[in-house]
């Protein structure tokens, strides 16, 4: 990564790094620093363990004074709504962040720009780096920008499976089977599309790069659409 690709992904969070080591080590994937003989712990697998934990104080904070009525299981499932894989996969794309990761060239080859863990560790490495080099006063405002907004479009990404089944089982007393519609692309990049039914109604069509992903997403599209439509409530 050069200088300016720095200033780009800066700009792109609203933070210059003092350390500019922190950032680059941030966006460092295991797959390029084994590639290219990287001393050990040069990747963000740290960074990451540290991020994970500055964002669950942060969000468990927000949560705790956003929320006042809802007890500690209700809140520590929106907690885990809003910072799961799926959720901060999606924050990540409003930095671009899968553009600045620095990966093996196999990795790469194989859709791992694409991959939800690998971004979301990358996002979460990310916040361990700019909470190292400013503090938490740097860290929070990120993460109160960029991943605790739109809070009732974010919840539906966690286990939306689980949540789909509750909510038609509730409403409906029907449960929900999915399909494979298709599948498309290479062999190592595949991309698969899958519809949630409840009997012969399609509730929502979703793709992913495995089966699973394509149910989950299928699920999440199935709620999002019954959420807009009726303002169902899914804590």
């Amino acid at each position: 990564m050069n200088c300016d690709s720095f200033l780009d992904f800066e700009s792109n969070i609203e933070y210059h790094f003092k350390d500019s080591s922190l950032l680059k080590k941030a966006l460092t994937h295991s797959s390029y620093a084994h590639e290219n003989n990287m001393k050990r712990f040069s990747d963000n697998e740290k960074l990451e363990f540290l991020g994970d934990a500055v964002l669950e104080m942060v969000s468990s904070e927000f949560l705790y004074h956003e929320y006042p009525t809802l007890s500690e299981g209700d809140l520590s499932k929106l907690r885990a709504s809003l910072v799961c894989e799926p959720t901060l996969a999606y924050c990540a794309k409003a930095i671009c962040l899968k553009d600045y990761i620095l990966l093996g060239k196999g990795e790469d080859r194989t859709g791992g720009r694409e991959r939800d863990s690998i971004v979301s560790d990358a996002l979460e490495s990310v916040i361990g780096a700019m909470f190292l080099d400013g503090g938490i006063e740097v860290a929070k405002p990120f993460i109160l920008k960029f991943i605790l907004t739109d809070i009732e479009h974010k919840r539906l990404f966690y286990d939306t499976k689980t949540t789909l089944q509750e909510v038609t089982q509730a409403r409906y007393k029907m449960g929900v089977t999915y399909e494979l519609v298709s599948e498309s692309g290479p062999s190592h990049d595949k991309v698969y599309e899958s519809r949630a039914l409840m009997g012969d109604k399609v509730l929502g069509v979703g793709k992913g790069k495995s089966k699973k992903a394509s149910e989950q997403d299928a699920a999440y599209q199935a709620l999002l659409s019954m959420h807009m439509e009726s303002k169902i409530k899914i804590v």
